[in-house]
Order: structure tokens, then sequence, then C-alpha cells
């Protein structure tokens, strides 16, 4: 097992948090077996950690256009694009347990245009991609292509929306040098 740490920045120990992020904690541990790092490397900094979270929250888990799937689709495809390591093999495995598939996070980190998605969810990884790379290049025509694949208002808000909340995750976790939790690498499989 790497002993590595899990973070450049300091980790404060669990039983110091306040309790409201300790109690979100040992409550993601009690549901998935084990805390994800990166909840123990944000609670560096406790007020961003709440803002992190609630804004994380209210973009993947609230009901909308988009599948939970699809939502995590858009997560591994901009963070492979940004190459960032913990949420490609994080949020990868969020994608296989949602989609029921062991092979599309593969596919999508690799190349999401030849993986086994839907025409409709590659015209959203096309956009979110460009949010992500080249939201200075966004045109009016990107909306309508994504309408005519019967996104709403509301859903592409939210692609852009994911997108961009994970474009600054991705590079808070690379600046911190965040590594992922080894039980997401078999998660889904």
């Amino acid at each position: 097992m790497d002993q590595s740490p899990i973070s450049r920045f300091p980790v404060p120990a669990l039983e110091t948090l306040p309790e409201d992020i300790r109690a979100r904690i040992l409550a993601v541990q009690e549901k998935s077996g084990f805390i994800p790092n990166v909840f123990l490397a944000l609670a560096y900094r406790p007020d961003e950690f709440r803002a992190f979270f609630a804004y994380h929250d209210a973009l993947m888990d609230k009901p909308g256009g988009l599948s939970k799937a699809e939502r995590e689709m858009i997560v591994v495809a901009t963070s492979s694009a940004n190459q960032c390591e913990y949420c490609i093999i994080a949020h990868g495995a969020i994608l296989r347990v949602r989609a029921k598939s062991k092979i599309i996070a593969d596919q999508i980190t690799a190349n999401y245009r030849r993986a086994d998605i839907t025409p409709r969810q590659r015209a959203m990884l096309d956009y979110a991609l460009k949010v992500a790379l080249q939201a200075y290049a966004i045109t009016d025509e990107d909306h309508a292509r994504l309408r005519e694949f019967g996104f709403s208002t509301d859903d592409i808000w939210d692609i852009g929306a994911i997108a961009a909340f994970f474009a600054m995750s991705n590079r808070l976790a690379g600046a911190m040098a965040l590594r992922p939790n080894e039980e997401f690498y078999a998660l889904g499989r």
C-alpha cells in the first residue's frame, strides 16, 4: 500500500474538525466504507470545505434533465482533458456504479468521442469540454446544437456549471497533489 501523503497541504485529524464537517465525513465513510481523500484534504480549510461541497451537491445531487450518470460523464471527460488523476479515478468509479458499466469510465477517459454513449451524450460532452477548455469560444450555435438533442435551458446551464466547477476542482487537486484512494480503482468493476 502506498504511504505517500494524500495532499501537499496539512491534513487535519478527524477528531479536530468542526462537528458539521466531521459528521459529513463520517456519513460518507458509513455509506462508502472509506473516507475519500478529497474530504480530508479540503477539511484543511473548513469554510472552503463547506462552500465546495454545498456547490458540488447543488450541481450533482439534484433532479433534472441530466441523469446522475451523465453528470459523472461530464466530470470524467473534463477531468481527463485537465489531466486530473484524482477526479478521473474517483469519479470514474462513481460513473461505473451509476451507469452500471465496467468500461464506460475508461472509454470516456481515453476518448469520449469513441465511447459507447449516445449521440445526445456526445453532444453534451462536446459542450462540456468546450466550457472546460475554451469557454471564451461558446456561441449561440453551441446552445442551439444542444437544444436539437432535447436539452433544456436548465440542462445547458447544468452542463456548463458542472464542467466549470470541476475545472476549478481539477486545478485545486493538481495544486494539492491530491492522491486517489486505492478503493476507487476496484469500485464498480
